[in-house]
């Protein structure tokens, strides 16, 4: 038996019994919930139920708060700060983005800008939710340090995701979600775990010579993608999520899987835009949709996708046929779920 298959409704269900027999307050529980299923659901696996040990073994440690209080301060008509209280990244952004679009709704552009929090999860889920009310949406992200600057040696900068979101009408919503670093720290874990050697230009050792073997990146760094154009999107992200909200940033982000001493205090900063405050919804729709069909017409030969179409795709497939969750992390989460008492829904694939 290689890999387990369940269903979205299960998993969810599942994954709130999970948190609450952890100690999870039931509204952050259920966020993070959300939050996994739908990155399993859209194939962003790497986002999903693979990080539950890791962030149950945060709370047994007492370096992430279970049952937080988030406090939000409004500073102008259409900004704000929220502190996370310590709390999950996936419960503090969902609360950000949910009150950046509450401030739109009402000035036509909002902010919230987030610090006291952890790892978010995907972008993308953000994006998504500012999408499905209507709006246009930033969202970003700082992290521990695992990428140099451009021309640098030493990691100085995360990976510092970045996503933007625009509705379409049919729902499948644009979502562009990426790291700002040449691949992803969970792609690294992956081509750990499958025993493969990176490609040449991804990372660099202390040395400044390429670094392949991912059993050694622990002290290589991450390049940033594109060289100085990923390098300044990922100054920006480290602005707005670090300096401005008020969290850590640089190398005063911990990392969330070998610090279980000291708290996270990673930022975040949500920003919605109210496409209604510039023309009517329907008037955008008509006008997105020509460029669509411009860019589909752009290569008559092979499929020109918009960014997420592949998401959604994943997402229908997987809502009908069912989750796949690999044996391994089945192993990991059925002896979590012993330890806490709590009853898996797995069904065997196929």
């Amino acid at each position: 038996m290689s890999e387990i298959r369940t269903y979205g409704p299960e998993l969810d269900a599942y994954l709130r019994d999970l948190f609450k027999a952890v100690g999870i307050g039931r509204a952050q529980g259920a966020s993070v919930a959300r939050n996994m299923t739908w990155s399993e659901l859209v194939g962003r696996k790497n986002f999903g139920v693979i990080r539950i040990p890791v962030h149950v073994k945060r709370i047994e440690h007492g370096v992430l708060n279970a049952i937080p209080k988030p406090k939000f301060s409004q500073t102008a008509v259409g900004t704000g700060i929220l502190d996370g209280d310590n709390g999950f990244g996936y419960f503090t952004g969902e609360l950000a983005m949910e009150r950046a679009v509450k401030l739109a709704a009402e000035a036509g552009i909002g902010m919230v800008a987030v610090n006291n929090s952890n790892f978010f999860g995907t972008g993308a889920y953000f994006a998504d939710l500012a999408a499905r009310k209507g709006m246009l949406s930033l969202v970003m992200s700082n992290s521990f340090p695992k990428v140099v600057a451009h021309g640098g040696l030493k990691s100085v900068l995360g990976t510092n995701p970045f996503a933007f979101g625009a509705p379409r009408a049919e729902g499948n919503n644009l979502l562009v979600d990426f790291a700002t670093s040449s691949l992803a720290g969970s792609t690294v874990r992956q081509y750990l775990d499958q025993g493969k050697q990176l490609p040449e230009g991804l990372a660099i050792g202390p040395d400044g010579e390429p670094e392949t073997d991912p059993e050694k990146i622990g002290k290589a760094s991450l390049m940033p993608f594109g060289g100085a154009k990923g390098y300044g999107l990922s100054l920006m992200v480290e602005i707005l999520s670090g300096i401005l909200s008020g969290a850590g940033f640089s190398n005063s982000v911990n990392s969330t899987y070998s610090n279980f001493k000291e708290k996270s205090n990673s930022g975040h900063c949500m920003i919605a835009i109210d496409i209604e405050k510039f023309m009517p919804l329907e008037e955008y729709y008509g006008r997105f949709e020509s460029l669509v069909g411009i860019l589909k017409l752009s290569n008559p030969e092979n499929e020109v996708l918009l960014p997420g179409e592949v998401r959604w795709k994943s997402y229908e497939y997987n809502s009908e046929h069912g989750i796949t969750i690999p044996e391994k992390i089945i192993a990991d989460l059925t002896a979590i779920s012993d330890k806490y008492k709590i009853e898996c829904p797995w069904l065997v694939a196929g």
